[in-house]
């Protein structure tokens, strides 16, 4: 019997292809929603000013020059660099939303409106459109023309008062509103272009920061709302459970353990403590009574944990079936075993040359799943997307010449 070779699958195509996307922004939350729409390949326009782009491009040059806030949300964009006070420079942004699928915008209140480019303009004058205003509190309301920066919509939304120690609240060590404003943003793109399939419509999406941080702080707020105390503060242990801590270890390390149940806690007083009455010891038998006795449930297991390696307790912790993890630092995540093993990161071009990026968490089949675009040079693509729109080299060298559109250095 002749057994024929199956020709291989064609690699799919990425779900966004043949979606445009022309983003207003800067900062995190509307560029980190539409690097998301970039990566499933979306071709993103962004439109930056003309004197220094989106801010974030000046945060820092910790990326071999450039801005880590940038690089990290703006890959496989365009740059083009427009003065949109002049009609001329504004006039292009119109022509570029004309042929678009989705417009994203986060100005400060009211700016998008004077421009003519909020998402309920946009979408009366283009039904076909997923417009999408993000902004820090919402279009309406007594907090609508409040400037809004992520460490203030943290405050607001509650997320400072229970993060850090008994004795100091402290902010999260990552944007977590301008993200989680990001994240709804982007699945609201989603939801409304598959809407739009059914329907031919497409429609405004509005997302703020504020209320984006405040579903995301679900379990203090409903344990409050609902048992009407305040979650409190306490490190990296957990306020309800206990064991559920980090302790240090014998090299230095410390090594973050969590019991879940009572069955776990007898398995790690006999297999890791070395103490099994510990289990039926009225003082710890329950979670309830070791949060009750949380600090001598801590000396208890620090103990243990005391005189092991970080490699020793996690053995030993793996193999008493315990739930655990290493408290590792930013550098160590760089390298994790993990993130290697399943050969999550990448190179992306820059105009500084390749710098490593990971893959982005969602996983699709059909081979790559992600576009991994170049990260764009302030206006790299201006006269490229100028002629695109039907501009003649002598209208675009005029733009530049008045300062209305600026080019790449």
């Amino acid at each position: 019997m002749i057994h024929r070779m199956q020709p291989a699958a064609a690699p799919l195509p990425l779900p966004l292809e043949g979606i445009t996307v022309v983003a207003v922004e800067q900062a995190v939350s509307a560029p980190f929603a539409t690097r998301q729409l970039a990566d499933l390949g979306a071709r993103v326009i962004k439109v930056e000013r003309i004197d220094g782009g989106d801010f974030a491009r000046g945060y820092d040059t910790a990326a071999a020059g450039l801005a880590s806030h940038f690089v990290w949300c703006n890959r496989g964009k365009e740059s083009i660099a427009l003065d949109l006070k002049d009609p001329r420079g504004l006039a292009v942004v119109r022509r570029l939303i004309a042929d678009a699928d989705v417009f994203v915008q986060n100005l400060a209140h009211g700016a998008a409106a004077r421009l003519g480019l909020d998402a309920a303009a946009l979408c009366t004058a283009h039904p076909r459109l997923v417009a999408v205003d993000i902004s820090g509190y919402g279009a309406t309301g007594p907090y609508a023309r409040k400037r809004a920066y992520d460490m203030l919509v943290q405050c607001e939304a509650g997320l400072v008062s229970v993060t850090g120690t008994p004795e100091q609240p402290v902010k999260a060590g990552v944007p977590a509103a301008d993200i989680a404003a990001a994240m709804y943003a982007f699945s609201g793109v989603l939801a409304a272009l598959l809407r739009r399939g059914t329907t031919g419509r497409g429609g405004p999406v509005e997302v703020s920061m504020l209320e984006a941080l405040a579903e995301w702080m679900g379990h203090p707020l409903h344990h409050t709302m609902h048992g009407g105390t305040p979650p409190e503060r306490t490190g990296v242990a957990h306020a309800v459970i206990a064991p559920y801590d980090a302790y240090p270890t014998a090299d230095g390390g410390r090594v973050l353990l969590s019991v879940q149940n009572d069955r776990e806690w007898r398995r790690l007083a006999e297999q890791v403590v070395g103490r099994p009455e510990l289990g039926s010891d009225e003082a710890f038998a329950t979670n309830a009574a070791r949060v009750v006795n949380r600090e001598r449930t801590d000396a208890l297991v620090g103990g243990a944990l005391a005189g092991l390696t970080a490699d020793e307790a996690v053995a030993r912790l793996e193999s008493a079936g315990i739930a655990c993890a290493r408290l590792r630092h930013v550098r160590d995540v760089a390298e994790h075993p993990q993130l290697a093993a399943r050969e999550r990161w990448r190179e992306v071009g820059s105009p500084v040359g390749p710098l490593r990026a990971l893959l982005p968490p969602i996983a699709l089949p059909g081979g790559e799943t992600a576009r991994m675009g170049a990260v764009p040079a302030l206006g790299e693509h201006t006269v490229a997307l100028l002629r695109a729109v039907g501009m003649t080299d002598e209208e675009i060298a005029a733009l530049c010449r008045d300062g209305v559109a600026g080019v790449a250095a």
